[in-house]
């Protein structure tokens, strides 16, 4: 792997420098020429992943120590917490298409765009310093998520903007790979500082705000614009080598169109699919009490459970990523979700051994490598650079609505009848889901295009 400038990363860009044209797959996918190294990761990813890692220490130390201080520390049911969870994990929905779609109407401001979201997070860190019932805490983690929502979707589009079809797998990768970085140190952090001071949460939720303006600065002063980079590959459309693109891009971008964008088979599946195992993903807080009730967990231990799901999510997201790109991103997507099945029908057995932990972390981890960056890899294919953050958007406020209600209904199942009960109806859900997604299997946008 090495470093390239994003303005190089354009097989079209380079060929036409070189005075030579691009080769097409039989997918009509652009090929490099031979002889030219494949592996280029761009500065907007490295850079983006760099504020990603800032960004999940801080995000990471809240959610770290979240579920238990809401429910040991408030005294929330699994209802209450299943409420105010759904709108940590899915009240980003909402402003999720906003964000895209500015980020795109404002001519390639998605750095501005995705900056404006990340401060709007930053800031909601002091807030939880002084709510302590359900409705403020409810309206902090909303106005969290709004920020949450608005960067997502810029954010992405810049690594997929600034990354060849051929390595766009991998480029979601790293920026994965590095995003879980930061969320693999936040929880130790949170456990330090529990373990260091009196007031531990509130100590934890100042130092996350400082961490996470930390980040906001690191976005401003070193993640390019997305400005030139469109200029460049504006560049390369005039020279001619990249013609079926340009015209692509000349549709306009408005919130229409990117809904319109529904109307793409391809995409439509995607959408469909990633709503529907969205609807039977049980959110990560619930999978770290689950452990925790099983295992009898210490409370003061609870803040390092969710360091194993992103150790396995670091370790994996770089190599599925590359997988993906070289077999299928469908195929590793929908791998990815049999790995969680497998979690789950783990913590329904009476199996109380020392690994039980390692392997559903393991497990949970590899979901998320499987699945994060390889559907936003796979959903890029096909919508123009015009559009990209908006038709990302919409896969990702599918997603996301789906496991809002997901909290919902699980927290809603866990009070009525019972942890257990909960879990075997959602992996029942997901088993049903997954099979069905993979009957709607995409044909073609989803394929990674790189030959061994």
């Amino acid at each position: 792997m090495y470093v390239a400038d994003s303005r190089a990363n354009s097989p079209t860009l380079d060929d036409a420098r070189a005075g030579g044209t691009p080769s097409a797959s039989a997918e009509g996918v652009v090929r490099p020429s031979a002889g030219r190294r494949r592996a280029a990761i761009a500065p907007t990813v490295l850079a983006l992943g760099t504020v990603s890692l800032v960004t999940d220490v801080s995000s990471e130390m809240v959610t770290a120590v979240l579920p238990l201080y809401l429910v040991a520390g408030l005294g929330l049911s699994p209802l209450g917490f299943g409420l105010l969870d759904g709108i940590y994990n899915g009240f980003s929905a909402l402003v999720r298409l906003a964000g895209g779609h500015l980020a795109d109407r404002g001519g390639g401001r998605h750095k501005w765009v995705a900056g404006f979201g990340y401060g709007v997070s930053a800031l909601c860190k002091p807030l939880l310093l002084m709510a302590h019932s359900l409705t403020p805490i409810g309206l902090i983690l909303a106005a969290d998520r709004t920020g949450k929502g608005l960067r997502t979707a810029p954010r992405d589009a810049l690594i997929s903007l600034s990354s060849t079809p051929e390595t766009r797998g991998r480029a979601f990768g790293v920026h994965r790979a590095m995003d879980t970085a930061g969320a693999l140190f936040g929880p130790l952090v949170a456990f330090l500082i529990l373990r260091a001071t009196v007031d531990g949460y509130d100590a934890v939720f100042t130092v996350s705000f400082c961490v996470a303006v930390f980040g906001v600065l690191v976005l401003v002063l070193f993640v390019p614009g997305g400005r030139r980079e469109g200029a460049a590959r504006k560049g390369a459309a005039r020279d001619g080598a990249a013609r079926d693109s340009a015209a692509q891009d000349g549709a306009r971008p408005t919130l229409r169109a990117a809904v319109g964008l529904l109307r793409r088979r391809d995409l439509r599946r995607i959408t469909v699919c990633a709503l529907l195992l969205g609807l039977a993903t049980v959110s990560d807080s619930f999978v770290y009490l689950l452990l925790q009730r099983r295992l009898g967990v210490p409370d003061r231990w609870f803040a390092l459970l969710p360091i194993g799901t992103a150790a396995a999510f670091l370790l994996l997201a770089m190599p599925l990523g590359r997988l993906a790109d070289r077999v299928g991103r469908w195929a590793v997507f929908l791998a990815g979700h049999g790995a969680l099945l497998v979690a789950y029908a783990l913590l329904l057995t009476s199996w109380h051994g020392t690994a039980l932990p390692y392997v559903v972390l393991t497990l949970h981890g590899g979901f998320y490598a499987a699945t994060d960056g390889v559907l936003m890899a796979a959903a890029s294919e096909g919508v123009p650079e015009a559009l990209r953050s908006s038709g990302l958007a919409v896969v990702q406020t599918g997603q996301a609505l789906a496991r809002f209600a997901c909290s919902l209904m699980f927290g809603a199942a866990w009070t009525v009848w019972g942890d257990r009960a909960a879990l075997a109806g959602a992996a029942l859900a997901l088993a049903v889901c997954a099979a069905f997604s993979l009957t709607l299997r995409p044909s073609t946008a989803p394929e990674g295009s790189v030959t061994a």
